[in-house]
């Protein structure tokens, strides 16, 4: 993705987020796309508000006034947006911390000043507390990550060296992308191929040396009302089930819930209450250690034991340098 268009998109989330009522979209166009004609800027309006809102941003769309049938506004409410929020004592904030493996974009840390810059001069009042839950943060190990996260961006081809699985041959393949998301704990390129003629999945772990973009921006269109993550799921080979046992704290954990049967209630966890619950998930533990770590002290692996073992290894590699005379 361009620069420009980085601090664009940057532009309108900021906007739209530090706002406590809705933004008209004529105030929209003068600061943001003030140099842009009638039908460009409703091009360029319609998809920046898909991009942010493919990225899991919750654009919400009313009118100014319940009174008046005028122009619709944009906004985008931080309780939303947001997580919910996690309470973690001091150390264990730290220990959570330090687990985490983050990657953090230069480009958009870059893009996130400028733009803050640019709207304060434009006369917007901006809270900068309000940015911190909009943070440019995402775990990818992937070399390839940032070639296809660009390119589905700028709508770029992209060609590559693919190995299907250990064994296979290596081939070169170009892919129009639609979209990088994570499945199952790993990250995917979701498009079309451009020599099968048909929508694929490319799984960047298995991207063979360097992928590189080819050819001009906005050299191809997404499909309408394509989902890339239902894509992903479909096309994506899913890691095979297997029983996930949790001891979760009352009100927490709701992301492991939404998929997960209660089995019982009143448990006593490692904190000594009595007031737990017991889950079971059945789904693949790829990536659900991260998943597990993100909720903090809230949430307790009893079983698979390859798991509850993967949690515990990171944790103790977290502490290691804190415990041996290291940084801390």
């Amino acid at each position: 993705m361009s620069a420009r268009k980085t601090e664009r998109l940057l532009n309108l989330l900021i906007m739209l987020l530090v706002q406590r009522h809705y933004v008209p979209k004529s105030r929209i166009r003068a600061i943001l796309y003030a140099d842009a004609g009638d039908e460009a800027f409703e091009r360029m309006f319609d998809r920046d508000k898909d991009e942010l809102r493919s990225l899991g941003v919750p654009i919400e769309v009313g009118q100014l006034d319940p009174l008046f049938d005028d122009e619709p506004g944009y906004r985008i409410r931080p309780d939303r947006f947001a997580l919910p929020p996690i309470a973690l004592e001091p150390d264990e904030a730290s220990v959570v911390g330090l687990a985490a493996r983050v990657w953090q974009h230069a480009k958009l840390a870059e893009a996130t000043g400028e733009a803050v810059r640019k709207l304060t001069a434009a006369g917007v009042e901006v809270d900068l507390g309000a940015l911190d839950i909009a943070e440019p943060r995402l775990t990818a190990d992937e070399p390839a990550f940032d070639v296809f996260w660009d390119a589905a961006l700028a709508r770029r081809e992209v060609v590559f060296d693919y190995r299907r699985g250990p064994a296979a041959e290596v081939r070169t393949r170009r892919l129009q992308p639609w979209g990088v998301v994570r499945s199952s704990g790993r990250w995917y390129a979701v498009g079309l191929d451009v020599d099968k003629g048909e929508e694929r999945v490319f799984r960047l772990s298995r991207v063979v040396g360097a992928a590189r973009a080819v050819g001009p921006a906005e050299a191809f269109v997404v499909p309408e009302g394509t989902d890339v993550r239902a894509v992903a799921r479909r096309l994506a080979p899913s890691a095979p089930p297997e029983r996930t046992v949790l001891l979760v704290r009352p009100g927490a954990g709701h992301s492991l819930r939404a998929d997960a049967e209660p089995v019982a209630r009143g448990v006593v966890g490692p904190d000594g209450r009595d007031d737990w619950e017991r889950i079971v998930l059945a789904r693949g533990t790829l990536g659900l250690a991260d998943e597990v770590l993100a909720h903090g002290p809230d949430v307790v692996v009893e079983e698979p034991a390859e798991l509850r073992r993967r949690v515990r290894e990171r944790l103790e590699a977290a502490l290691a340098p804190a415990t041996d005379g290291g940084p801390r």
